[in-house]
């Protein structure tokens, strides 16, 4: 198990580091979309690539920081049903959750993608809009976020074992949930008055 804890850190690390990265195209994309449509209400000009481009830095972002979402535990559940359970339950419902619907997801999705990301590069199909973008390279970006994604369901399956088995803390027991900062932030506000 230990060996498997440390894949565990150097997928943490990588997933970290790729999603600090990618997240920097949020605002490549904004000044994009700023630009373009700065240009188009003065000198009356556009082109689709531009605004294919941002579309496809959201889905760079969105598909490849996914990971990292997941790393950082803010994916989505219910978590005023979630906080109700016991820890021990919590950590079950992720392990089934992760092994038997995220994992699975993953892999059809890349199974799935790779034909349909094949086929657009072998005819090197472009966009269906005049001036558009080549479609290959986005339609790609499913198969590496799905990959990105299982390996990091990989690694958080392990670390949730780990902690079942007690062999190491919970990585996120000391995490505030965003309605518990809230709640400290508005009784901070409050006092103050």
């Amino acid at each position: 198990m230990h060996s498997l804890l440390k894949m565990s850190r150097g997928i943490d690390a990588f997933t970290r580091w790729t999603g600090k990265r990618l997240a920097w195209l949020i605002l490549v994309a904004v000044v994009i979309s700023a630009i373009n449509a700065i240009v188009r209400k003065t000198l009356d000009m556009s082109s689709n690539s531009w605004l294919e481009l941002q579309w496809v830095l959201f889905s760079i972002v969105f598909l490849l920081c996914s990971p990292w979402t997941l790393l950082d535990n803010e994916h989505i559940r219910i978590d005023i049903v979630n906080n109700l359970l016991p820890k021990r339950i919590r950590d079950l419902i992720d392990v089934i959750g992760h092994a038997f619907f995220l994992l699975p997801l993953c892999v059809v999705m890349i199974i799935t993608g790779g034909p349909f990301f094949w086929r657009s590069y072998l005819i090197n199909e472009q966009s269906g809009n005049a001036g558009g973008l080549p479609q290959w390279p986005a339609k790609s970006l499913i198969i590496i976020g799905f990959a990105f994604l299982f390996v990091q369901g990989i690694s958080e399956l392990i670390k949730r074992i780990a902690v079942m088995r007690g062999l190491i803390p919970d990585p996120h027991a000391s995490q505030v949930t965003a309605l518990e900062a809230e709640v400290e932030h508005l009784v901070e506000a409050i006092e103050k008055r």
